[in-house]
């Protein structure tokens, strides 16, 4: 599970990008983070029978939608050894949210 995320007017959260899977979802919210976007993300497809498989949509804020739609376009570069840190560390917060 995710931290609780912040009290956000529906208005004003715009869908970033859809993932295929909760991990992907965190992975992207990590990157997000680490740049002070803040992201939450939220099953778009398929029911809780789906675990943490099934598409999510990740939303930001709407002012911070292009710096984030251009930091994801900038990571399309990263290499598989970044990729597989990235995925760690975002495996790593997944297990500490669900600690609390």
């Amino acid at each position: 599970m995710q931290a609780k995320a912040p009290s956000y007017a529906s208005d004003v959260l715009k869908v970033l990008t859809s993932v295929r899977s909760e991990p992907e979802a965190a992975l992207v919210s990590a990157r997000l983070s680490e740049a002070g976007i803040e992201a939450i993300y939220q099953r778009s497809i398929g029911g809780p029978e789906w675990g943490v498989s099934g598409a999510r949509d990740v939303y930001v804020e709407e002012h911070d939608l292009v710096r984030a739609r251009e930091l994801l376009k900038a990571d399309q570069g990263v290499s598989e050894a970044e990729l597989a840190d990235l995925s760690d560390a975002a495996s790593s917060k997944l297990e500490d949210d669900n600690e609390d």
